[in-house]
């Protein structure tokens, strides 16, 4: 489990734009230890990012903006990095950061926390779940743990009640790498190394373990 120093909750500043502006593998990665904030009228409720996935836009088969498509759902993308896009998956609403170019439709899915502040707020909204780890180990999961829902839609990460904030720097040795969870039928897409995700951590996703 990752242990953060905090003095009066100087991870409550949300990173600035210029974060986002790092080529989007590079960004999935440096999501990696960062810690993901939202408020609602019922509290504060914060995990640390464990596990993200990068779509690559119109040459990855596996991302919805593949091909150029420009949608309803995906117009977000288009535009600039460091914005949020939700959108539904079966009964789940998760959560991706914006990223690459104007332009240039790239998008990274977090996939896993672990659960950082508002314990007991996640238990209540996740109180089907086993135990913690169950809490936030999957991308629809830590979005009803944390209270995110389709209205952040388009919301940027560096203001309230949404954002994101430094957390802890997470070594490269320490990142490990592999394949993107649930993409079938994409081709060769269903290959690529696009998954990142910290080494020996309990609340990555299941397969990634």
């Amino acid at each position: 489990m990752i242990r953060l120093q905090v003095k009066e909750n100087p991870w409550m500043e949300p990173l600035e734009k210029g974060f986002y502006c790092q080529p989007t593998l590079e960004l999935a990665k440096a999501l990696l230890g960062c810690i993901l904030i939202k408020e609602t009228p019922f509290g504060i409720a914060s995990g640390i990012i464990v596990e993200t996935e990068a779509y690559m836009g119109p040459h990855d088969r596996a991302a919805h903006s593949f091909g150029g498509r420009r949608t309803k759902r995906t117009e977000i993308m288009f535009g600039e990095p460091g914005i949020t896009y939700t959108y539904s998956m079966h009964t789940h609403c998760l959560f991706d950061v914006v990223s690459g170019e104007i332009g240039q439709p790239h998008a990274i899915l977090v996939r896993a926390l672990e659960p950082f502040s508002g314990k007991e707020l996640m238990a209540k909204r996740r109180a089907k779940a086993k135990n913690e780890i169950q809490w936030t180990n999957g991308p629809g999961k830590l979005s009803e743990a944390l209270g995110i829902t389709m209205a952040d839609y388009g919301h940027p990460l560096d203001k309230s009640p949404l954002w994101i904030a430094k957390g802890k720097d997470i070594a490269p040795k320490d990142i490990a790498t592999g394949p993107r969870i649930g993409i079938q039928n994409t081709g060769e897409a269903v290959h690529y190394p696009w998954r990142f995700w910290i080494s020996g951590n309990k609340f990555v996703s299941p397969k990634t373990r």
